[in-house]
């Protein structure tokens, strides 16, 4: 844990008790902070309580005694309306804050100098903090990684110069830490998502800018124009920008071209690493994921050997393009991760007869985007609420079938893949959020991994 001091003495209310409101109210009352929790969930209230934290309603709470306003990252701060709790806060002239912003202001507190690389991007930036987080482990550094990829920051240990803090931000946790300014900061791509709470892609985009606005280097995807705008933003206010790409620099930088890693400098380009035969690491998007880590690693000086040698033992992230078996020459893929048509491209890139089961709660623009792949799948499998919408955008150019029910799509996906008698792949990648009938895209996932297992034949070799 890393407990918050910065509001010793203080009272401070907090709304949302989920894993990181939680963390974040026992982070507070550790460091001396007296905490006021509030969720609409009475399980939650109810574990708080367990816990010590002081609970009660903040809507009779004299707003005047607060010294700021801790919101969870899900809770809508500005669209498609404010709670009503960063309604009152505002009100009350209450400033809203962030576990995120919790932990940026304990570092400037107790090290200012402690490495903090924090990673954002539409897509990709699980993978990437994750292999980050890999890589520098595997070259000795002292690792903590948390954020958006599963264990709430406050729950790390505290920084110090000695200690990497590796840290995923959504553009929710972003908004709610202003003062944030890693060491490093990744900002890999931008495209069209959460515009339900950011309103526009300006707003957006103007967010995912601020991780590395104040970052002492800034690693830069440029394969779009949002970021490419990011960065050159960036570079005119001086921050130090490496860019990165999978299409072409003219200036210095790491490119991917294919499955090599080119450092391209002033004098030239030099490979420096090659992620042929890296399964957890296969197609552009996760050569992109990969140029990026490898950026980072070189400006935190580890060596080009090792480098090689950590792409190799990388093993990937659940439910990002993971290889979960294999009957024959059919290769089962859980990609429940894909939750928009963004996402679903990278993997559509990524194979060809392809068994495609998609659906669930649709977001805005649908799989309309990702007609120029339509040609590689030999059937659609569709499922969840999404079902008819997505039947009309693949038309008559994709056979399809409606499976309704996830269980029913990989149960009739086997069955063709056994009649085909080639190399083909069964690709769970919905193109959309699981919750018209999962909690969450994990537990989607992990549910298709167990109908896979149970499947006559199945060898569940990862990375086969």
């Amino acid at each position: 844990m890393t407990p918050v001091t910065i509001f010793a003495g203080q009272t401070v209310a907090l709304f949302g008790l989920g894993g990181s409101g939680l963390a974040t109210a026992l982070a507070l009352k550790e460091g001396g902070a007296r905490v006021i929790a509030c969720d609409d969930n009475p399980a939650k209230v109810a574990e708080a309580e367990g816990k010590g934290i002081t609970t009660g309603d903040l809507r009779r709470q004299d707003w005047a005694q607060f010294a700021a306003l801790v919101l969870s990252p899900g809770v809508p701060l500005t669209h498609p309306e404010p709670h009503w709790s960063a309604t009152l806060a505002r009100e009350a002239g209450v400033e809203i804050i962030g576990d995120i912003e919790l932990f940026c202001r304990e570092r400037a507190k107790i090290a200012p100098k402690a490495p903090l690389i924090a990673i954002t991007g539409t897509n990709g930036k699980s993978t990437t903090t994750a292999l980050i987080a890999h890589m520098l482990r595997e070259a000795g550094h002292d690792v903590q990684m948390g954020g958006n990829i599963g264990t709430a920051i406050l729950s790390l240990q505290p920084p110090s110069d000695d200690r990497v803090h590796v840290i995923e931000c959504s553009s929710f946790q972003i908004d709610l830490a202003p003062s944030l300014a890693p060491t490093i900061g990744v900002q890999l791509n931008v495209s069209p998502d959460h515009l339900d709470r950011h309103g526009t892609m300006e707003n957006y985009a103007a967010i995912k800018e601020r991780l590395v606005a104040r970052s002492g280097r800034a690693v830069i995807g440029v394969d779009d124009e949002w970021s490419r705008s990011i960065a050159e933003a960036c570079s005119a206010k001086g921050v130090p920008v490496t860019p990165i790409s999978t299409k072409e620099l003219t200036v210095p930088g790491y490119l991917a071209a294919g499955t090599a890693v080119l450092q391209v400098t002033s004098s030239g380009r030099a490979q420096i690493a090659d992620l042929s035969g890296i399964h957890s690491l296969r197609g552009e998007h996760n050569a992109q994921n990969a140029a990026a880590a490898i950026a980072v690693a070189v400006a935190m000086g580890v060596p080009e050997a090792e480098i090689q040698s950590s792409l190799k033992s990388f093993p990937g992230l659940p439910h990002r393009m993971e290889e979960v078996g294999r009957i024959g020459s059919t290769l089962f893929i859980n990609d429940s991760k894909a939750t928009n048509a963004d996402s679903t491209e990278k993997a559509l890139k990524s194979f060809d007869n392809i068994l495609w089961i998609l659906g669930g709660k649709p977001k805005e623009g649908g799989i309309a985007s990702l007609r120029p792949y339509f040609a590689k799948i030999k059937k659609a499998y569709l499922i969840g609420a999404a079902s008819d919408e997505f039947a009309a955008t693949l038309g008559s150019d994709v056979p399809y079938v409606h499976a309704r029910t996830l269980d029913r799509a990989v149960e009739e996906a086997a069955s063709e893949a056994a009649g085909i008698g080639a190399p083909t792949v069964v690709l769970l990648s919905p193109a959309c959020a699981s919750y018209d009938q999962f909690p969450n895209y994990e537990v989607r996932g992990n549910h298709f991994r167990e109908l896979v297992k149970a499947l006559p034949g199945i060898n569940p070799t990862i990375g086969a």
